[in-house]
């Protein structure tokens, strides 16, 4: 694969979330600039974003078998990268992931934490907390938060005991986060809470770990082109309202791409002087 740049020549990059939208988006601009990278997910192929039925976004485990997985495509365009299968709400199996990723490639230099879901996307309608179930809030928290929590946790112990420090930083840690972990939206009150969580946690661990040289930050992205937002994009009025409120949109949802080029700074030499931060990659949106 062609490097654009080769910010992140030499790298191992492991992500979570990595087969579909915002998680394949990252790890094929990861490869992009040279990196080689460890996917993890529950399934090799992408998401089905379109419930025939409910003309809603599909359910999380409903896949495309027909398109290559985000490690088929690297290798197809000349990279290096590996599919894994892990739970990310289970310590055991993210721990074992990344041994897997070390017995493989010697080390972890950078953990994206982008695994998540928006379970309220899959209804038919927006529900407001009191008919909030307490099957989707578990959910929610477990893969948005503790799922990130866990990633952090064993990326961080090998990161700091596991491996010989060979560039300026010991390493990079981006989690995934949203701008409803910095401003609401109607009707999501699991997927809010859980984004906010993931901003705190962002910032705690970068105060904790700033002095090992361990960099870690939060992209928080606007409305996207994704599967989480097939219910919004199949209304009429909802989007135009959105998209109004994308200065930078020009009548548009963002693009995952916008995303990941992001995330490619922010694990990268260029952001040396940045940790703790949540950074909207949002088209304006939080200045509406």
């Amino acid at each position: 694969m062609t490097s654009t740049t080769g910010r992140l020549q030499g790298r191992i990059a492991v992500v979570t979330g990595s087969s579909s939208g915002l998680g394949q988006a990252i790890c094929l601009a990861f490869a992009s600039e040279g990196a080689t990278i460890f996917c993890i997910d529950l399934y090799p192929n992408p998401r089905n974003p379109i419930n025939p039925t409910t003309l809603r976004a599909d359910d999380f485990h409903n896949r495309v078998s027909h398109q290559p997985g985000t490690h088929e495509r690297i290798r197809q365009m000349g990279g290096e990268a590996t599919y894994h299968k892990a739970d990310i709400t289970k310590a055991r199996e993210v721990e074992l992931a990344i041994r897997a990723c070390v017995q493989r490639y010697k080390r972890v230099d950078i953990m994206v934490n982008n695994a998540g879901v928006s379970v309220e996307s899959t209804h038919v309608r927006p529900l407001r907390c009191h008919e909030t179930s307490e099957e989707d809030y578990d959910k929610t928290m477990a893969i948005n938060t503790k799922g990130m929590f866990l990633g952090c946790k064993y990326a961080l112990k090998q990161m700091l005991d596991g491996q010989e420090k060979v560039y300026r930083s010991r390493g990079w840690i981006v989690n995934t986060a949203s701008v409803q972990g910095l401003v609401p939206y109607y009707g999501t009150p699991s997927y809010c809470a859980s984004k906010g969580a993931a901003v705190m946690l962002t910032k705690q661990i970068a105060l904790d770990y700033a002095k090992d040289l361990i960099h870690c930050n939060a992209l928080c992205p606007g409305f996207l082109e994704t599967s989480m937002t097939q219910n919004l994009q199949g209304q009429t009025e909802v989007p135009e309202e959105i998209q109004r409120k994308h200065p930078f949109g020009g009548g548009a949802l963002g693009k995952v791409e916008d995303v990941a080029r992001a995330a490619v700074f922010l694990s990268s030499d260029d952001a040396a002087w940045i940790t703790g931060v949540p950074l909207p990659v949002d088209g304006a949106y939080m200045l509406r």
